[in-house]
């Protein structure tokens, strides 16, 4: 029983020890309506993301994309498809492969802030790329 309890302690200081080292990493890319451009200070904010892991083999990366609900459901999901491509080519010119990366576009589906407000519908134009810690 004390070996079992040991071996089960031990496990437990190990996972707290990798969920120390290892922290998540989350960029949120706004976009104004309509638009899939990256600018040069969001590019900048995505390197800055890569250049502070520093083992992404150890990292679970997805890309999220979000539009407000201006333009219809279609278009939206056309759009939104383009934001995650755009932040997409981003990662693979910084050396990141395709097949390494999740993508989920939501379009104008699951708001995450109210698009019944000129504020909402901006906070609602994003791709939120996050940089998940791996379980190992």
């Amino acid at each position: 029983m004390k070996r079992i309890t040991l071996l089960a302690l031990l496990s437990l200081i190990c996972h707290l020890s990798f969920a120390q080292k290892y922290k998540a990493v989350r960029v949120s890319i706004y976009f104004g309506g309509g638009s899939y451009y990256i600018d040069a200070e969001q590019r900048q904010d995505i390197v800055k993301a890569i250049e502070s892991i520093k083992d992404l083999s150890k990292y679970q990366i997805s890309i999220t994309s979000h539009t407000d609900n201006i333009g219809g459901k279609e278009y939206n999901e056309w759009l939104s498809k383009m934001r995650s491509e755009a932040v997409l080519k981003q990662l693979i010119e910084n050396e990141i492969k395709k097949n390494k990366v999740l993508i989920k576009d939501f379009g104008q589906d699951n708001p995450l802030h109210d698009n019944d407000s000129h504020s909402g519908r901006i906070r609602n134009r994003r791709v939120d790329l996050l940089f998940s810690p791996l379980n190992m």
